[in-house]
């Protein structure tokens, strides 16, 4: 015997529900199988679960797109940061730069590592000491460094940190527009559930097996044929 199983995605969601509105598009109300009040909330719950449904969908994909050009930004920021940073320790290696002024970067005096800049928070954050010590060296009279310079790497963590910016708030956009929906699935698993019932439950009487079933299908419902069980599709070929 074939068997039912509700849907698990939003988009199947939206069909079973479809399914049963586009019913009563076409036959009386007074002849479908599902009650009256089953309909009307059916077709109010749809409408607002498809506008949720889009908005997240329009969420996502404005992220998405936004996200492959800020990823762009992160390998360029990262890219001259880490850069100025080597040159800054070769400086001071070759005590062009006193080892005690590494500490207005914030960077250890005890060796010559680069900072793990792998995150965007870590990036953002060693960005912004970066330029805050080179700065402030350069106003008490030391030489700047070169090759490059701290006005090169700005320029580029400055582009960096606005598409950062924008990202986190797409991501917030997202996360609630999902919540938002998710939210929402109970009912709509709960208003398919007690259509199909009802469906089944009008068409139970109806001979040979495979007319209730596709009776049942016409209203959205999807059976499922379990290892070994063939569909008469199958049989006939």
């Amino acid at each position: 015997m074939p068997y039912r199983r509700l849907p698990n995605t939003d988009q199947a969601r939206i069909r079973a529900l479809k399914a049963v509105v586009v019913k009563a598009d076409i036959y009386n109300v007074y002849d479908l199988a599902v009650s009256l009040k089953t309909l009307t909330d059916a077709r109010n719950f749809l409408m607002k679960f498809e506008a949720a449904q889009s908005y997240y969908s329009e969420c996502f994909d404005r992220q998405s797109k936004a996200g492959r050009k800020h990823q762009a930004n992160v390998k360029t920021a990262r890219l001259y940061l880490s850069h100025f940073i080597q040159v800054l320790n070769l400086a001071v290696i070759r005590s062009e730069v006193r080892l005690s002024h590494k500490e207005y970067y914030g960077l250890d005096t005890k060796n010559n590592n680069v900072p793990d800049l792998t995150t965007e928070a870590a990036l953002a954050e060693w960005g912004r000491k970066i330029i805050e010590g080179e700065n402030k060296r350069i106003s008490q009279g030391g030489i700047p460094i070169y090759n490059p310079g701290i006005a090169k790497v700005k320029v580029h963590y400055d582009i960096f940190m606005e598409s950062y910016e924008k990202q986190k708030n797409f991501q917030i956009l997202t996360a609630r527009s999902l919540e938002a929906l998710s939210s929402m699935r109970p009912e709509a698993d709960g208003l398919i559930l007690d259509i199909w019932n009802q469906v089944e439950e009008k068409f139970g009487e109806v001979v040979p097996h495979e007319k209730r079933l596709d009776l049942c299908r016409d209203y959205g419902i999807v059976y499922y044929y379990r290892s070994g069980e063939k569909s008469k599709d199958e049989v006939k070929e």
